[in-house]
């Protein structure tokens, strides 16, 4: 097969005309009758996209409207990861080729929908709205097979006299048109949380966290770390161990459940110090019971049918005093 590929193309290159050139790429243009997307040089040749994003966008143009575009549906077709995919998609978000907004179904589920222009800089110069439109490749038509000489020739016809005709907009180089850079719609990043310290770094927390940290890899051999990613961890062990967190406890936060395969060891043990820091164990005081105030209830009186707080039924404090009053 390699070899009938071969003088295929040594045959096509003897019947281009004109001298070939000394080096670089000769194309052998052969007309497309069907499955073919057309793709504009302001992608396949953009200076600021990478060759990853170029190539994703021209693979989203191809796919009929309704396909599964998404990081994990791109990530199991092609080999490149799910972090190098989702890149190459923020580049094209932000120079206007894909947008991606979330919204809810008529049932109430929310569902990303992607829309992808296939001329960004066009949609904003002319301030048109883009509507998304099916990319669907006409059906296959077979081509007859006919001589050059059994073609006939046909003229085309003239064009009707339009009663004012206006002239004609000079074409202008694509060239001259500078990529126009669309802003991101993706909600900004939110800040890392620092490394926890501790209120002080004593001589023996510092050598009780050197002593976790070194000691990893006999748990887990996957988290080999360096004498510098040793210390400057440091801090944030003596932390946990400032909150009386046992070194036990500490190695299982850090050695569980971690990915595969790890590829950057210090960072995963420095984000599960940020993010799993336990809090500081309650004081006495804290635990102590919470005192609760005593509500009298309500009685009526016996005598005078008022109402007046008291443990017991009985009569109010007029009543009671009312014989004092009358035998004054």
């Amino acid at each position: 097969m390699a070899t009938q590929h071969h003088n295929a193309l040594t045959r096509a290159l003897a019947g281009l005309p004109g001298p070939l050139p000394p080096s670089g790429v000769v194309h052998v243009a052969i007309p497309h009758t069907s499955r073919f997307t057309i793709v504009g040089n302001h992608l396949a040749q953009h200076a600021e996209l990478s060759l990853v994003a170029i190539g994703i966008g021209v693979h989203i143009q191809s796919m009929p409207t309704g396909s599964e575009v998404g990081i994990k549906a791109l990530a199991s077709r092609f080999t490149e990861g799910e972090t190098t995919i989702a890149a190459a998609l923020r580049e094209l978000e932000a120079h206007g080729y894909l947008s991606r907004t979330r919204v809810r179904l008529a049932n109430g589920r929310l569902v990303t929908r992607t829309v992808f222009c296939n001329q960004p800089g066009a949609a904003l110069r002319d301030g048109t709205v883009v509507t998304p439109v099916p990319l669907v490749a006409p059906a296959p038509v077979p081509a007859p097979l006919v001589t050059p000489a059994a073609v006939p020739v046909v003229a085309a016809p003239a064009p009707a006299p339009s009663p004012s005709p206006s002239p004609e907009p000079t074409p202008v180089p694509e060239e001259s048109h500078p990529p126009v850079r669309v802003p991101s719609r993706t909600a900004p990043k939110a800040a890392r949380r620092p490394l926890p310290r501790p209120r002080e770094l004593t001589p023996e927390l510092r050598q009780t966290a050197s002593a976790i940290l070194a000691g990893l890899r006999s748990h887990a051999k996957e988290l080999v770390l360096s004498e510098d990613d040793v210390e400057a961890l440091v801090p944030g062990v003596a932390a946990w161990l400032e909150r009386d967190a046992h070194p036990d406890t500490i190695r299982h936060a850090l050695t569980t459940e971690l990915p595969q395969p790890p590829k950057h060891p210090a960072k995963i043990v420095k984000h599960r110090l940020t993010v799993l820091l336990p809090p500081p164990l309650p004081g006495a005081h804290e635990l102590a019971p919470v005192r609760r105030t005593l509500v009298i209830p309500l009685q009526n009186c016996d005598g005078c049918d008022r109402a007046f707080r008291a443990t017991a039924p009985g009569h109010c404090r007029g009543c009671r005093n009312e014989p004092t009053a009358t035998a004054a």
